[in-house]
């Protein structure tokens, strides 16, 4: 039977062309010459009967077709390497090194005794662990995976909700008794609020709230505020120094000592999704995906991935 992809050098050559900038820096990587990879691309181009690439002496660019073209080949590259990258960890112990960031909160509430089943269940796999509320670019970083809460708007990244929390409004117990009967939205806006800034905007971020059936994003009258690490709010709750609103796993053995006590119980009923997210087009290693399935077999929630 002939071969019908013994073409696929010459699509790796095109990936390296457009990773490189230039025929002769990819010739450098390859350890050929330009004008060979010249010609390979030229050779695919006439397979396809369509120009990918648009050369000057200045510049090259992916044109129309050459991009879809691209974006189609290191899909299908990726998914090749993640087949022989999981055929490899049935056989091999897992090694290597996988770098992963995670918001304050999550990491230092939930993270530390799933890291520490991944290291006993995988140890020569070194892990590095940025635990910060920085929003780090992946691809630029080079991280692997991370961790975040809320929304995930970058459209290149793949995010597999590993956990969902109810919101809840806390206060401490002397705190409520001195401020009294609180039974709707217009009593919480009276009161001290404890309010967290969104480091990337500098202001409060909304309260999400559901007052009567409607949800609503209110933003709280902050007596005080918190920046940097969000668990901030739940400490100064716990001091009596105003009501905050947060997601109730990371309030819940405060709860059931009785440092905290949860109040406009009807004020409440949105959640708080955290997932965990990695490039779409780029090959996990064997290493990261054990980590990323450690995640969702340990958490409550294992809907299915969601490329945004």
């Amino acid at each position: 039977m002939a071969r019908r992809f013994d073409h696929l050098s010459d699509a790796e050559v095109l990936l390296s062309v457009v990773e490189h900038g230039s025929f002769s820096a990819a010739a450098v990587v390859l350890s050929t010459t330009a004008s060979v990879l010249s010609r390979a691309v030229s050779r695919l181009e006439g397979r396809l009967g369509a120009q990918l690439l648009r050369r000057t002496t200045r510049s090259l660019s992916l044109t129309d077709a050459g991009r879809r073209y691209a974006d189609d080949v290191r899909a299908a590259f990726s998914q090749i390497e993640q087949a022989e990258q999981a055929i490899r960890s049935t056989t091999l112990q897992l090694s290597g090194k996988v770098r992963m960031s995670v918001s304050n909160s999550y990491g230092q509430q939930r993270l530390a005794p799933l890291l520490a089943a991944y290291a006993r269940a995988y140890p020569l796999v070194e892990l590095e662990v940025d635990i910060s509320n920085r929003v780090v670019d992946l691809v630029a970083e080079g991280f692997d995976l991370a961790i975040r809460s809320g929304p995930i708007p970058n459209s290149s990244l793949v995010a597999r909700p590993i956990e969902v929390s109810p919101l809840c409004l806390i206060a401490s117990p002397d705190y409520v008794e001195a401020a009294g009967p609180l039974s709707s939205l217009d009593d919480l806006a009276r009161q001290r609020c404890l309010a967290f800034i969104r480091p990337s905007t500098g202001r409060v971020i909304p309260w999400q709230l559901r007052d009567g059936g409607r949800d609503i994003d209110w933003i709280p009258p902050a007596s005080v505020t918190v920046s940097t690490d969000a668990l901030g709010v739940v400490w100064l709750a716990e001091q009596g120094m105003g009501i905050a609103l947060c997601p109730r796993m990371f309030v819940e053995a405060s709860l059931a000592s009785g440092r905290l006590v949860e109040v406009l119980p009807g004020l409440g009923g949105r959640t708080r999704t955290v997932s965990v997210i990695y490039p779409a087009h780029r090959g996990l290693s064997a290493a990261s995906r054990a980590l990323i399935e450690m995640l969702l077999a340990s958490c409550p929630v294992r809907p299915a991935a969601v490329a945004h």
